[in-house]
């Protein structure tokens, strides 16, 4: 009789011949030859082996077997006879020839475990078609790997940049601007809706930019503020000769350099005094002239100028009054010391617009019993802007 032994990789088949040999007697002894024959060896097609058990030859999973089949964090598809490593949003259908593929947008899950094996007949070579799909942003390339594409250089899709992404790509626009809802297209960016921050006057915006414009009379500082112009310093006024130019925010005003008029003569600069007693009567004896500028929609209260006594005598007490202009409340003249009082702003002025107003010093001689004053007229500028 006839058996097979199975054997790793090959077959031994050892034919055992009993020959029975007739004896006398009727009696008979056996004897027991082993004849031993050559191994016959089963290949298989490559990336497949052989199954002893089923006597086929079936799929080898590289994928299980190997632990660094792929690389880069690509993904293992095992298939009949071979392997495929894809980006792991690939998407790949295997069918047999003759089977009708899916539509391309239905993706098939990499395996998560151990694929059950696929058996083929032994000796026998399967013949099949693999369909290969890609996601979008791969292409499959001659041995059907799924490979990134490259938009930038197949397309240039991008307005201004582009950078490639593994199955996609990425836009960038130029400064200034941003990118439109296409996310291809660039948009210029009006920084000047942002915030009335951008620019201490007015916002100017151009594509890809924007710039920052002072009024007439200031100068940009940086990139957003305004600058006053001095244009008594800089010699760009029209005052004249017998004129003294005074620069205020955003301007200048010509005054008279000899600002008294009668009864007064000028004594020094901005000084007048009243030399003749008939004609003074009821006049202070003295009027101080003085100028100053502030900006407009200043915050208040605010302390801005400081009347304070030249000549201080003993036995003297001295009082501080605003006498005239301030007819609208204004200002507030607060007395500090026996010789000084600051003048406080009490409301938000607008310019451009000009306030004289005349400060009064009364001096009250405490051991003679009587009392004398004296003026200082101050013009106060303001500016239009509150820079």
């Amino acid at each position: 009789m006839a058996g097979h032994v199975p054997w790793p990789g090959h077959h031994v088949i050892v034919n055992m011949l009993w020959i029975c040999v007739g004896l006398l007697a009727g009696l008979f002894s056996c004897a027991l030859l082993q004849e031993a024959q050559e191994p016959i060896s089963y290949s298989c097609t490559e990336g497949y082996e052989y199954d002893s058990v089923s006597e086929q030859c079936k799929d080898i999973d590289e994928c299980a077997l190997l632990d660094d089949a792929c690389k880069g964090g690509m993904q293992c598809i095992n298939h009949y006879g071979g392997y495929l490593c894809l980006p792991k949003s690939a998407r790949i259908f295997i069918s047999k020839e003759g089977e009708e593929a899916p539509p391309p947008q239905e993706p098939v899950a990499p395996p998560s475990q151990p694929q059950a094996p696929r058996m083929f007949p032994g000796r026998v070579s399967y013949t099949g078609r693999t369909t290969v799909r890609c996601s979008a942003g791969f292409m499959p390339d001659e041995q059907n790997v799924c490979r990134d594409i490259n938009e930038c250089d197949t397309q240039s899709p991008c307005e201004h940049h582009c950078y490639n992404l593994i199955g996609s790509f990425l836009c960038q626009c130029n400064q200034g601007h941003e990118l439109a809802p296409d996310l291809v297209s660039c948009q210029d960016i009006d920084e000047c809706s942002f915030s009335s921050y951008m620019c201490q006057y007015q916002c100017i915006n151009s594509p890809g930019s924007y710039s920052c414009e002072c009024p007439e009379g200031y100068q940009l500082q940086g990139n957003r503020l305004c600058q006053d112009v001095n244009e008594c310093e800089a010699g760009t006024h029209n005052c004249q000769d017998d004129e003294m130019c005074w620069n205020y925010y955003g301007g200048f005003r010509c005054y008279p350099r000899n600002p008294c008029e009668a009864p007064y003569t000028q004594s020094s600069e901005n000084r007048c005094i009243c030399r003749s007693q008939n004609e003074c009567q009821g006049l202070p004896p003295s009027i101080v002239y003085k100028y100053m500028s502030i900006q407009a929609e200043r915050p208040v209260p605010a302390d801005i100028f400081q009347i304070q006594a030249t000549n201080i005598y003993a036995n003297t007490h001295n009082t501080f009054r605003i006498k005239a202009g301030n007819e609208a409340g204004d200002f507030f003249l607060r007395r500090s010391s026996n010789a000084s009082a600051m003048l406080v702003l009490t409301k938000p002025l607008s310019g451009p617009r000009e306030y004289v107003v005349d400060l009064e010093m009364i001096t009250h001689h405490l051991t003679m019993n009587y009392h004398s004053s004296s003026l200082l007229r101050l013009t106060v500028i303001v500016g239009a802007y509150a820079f």
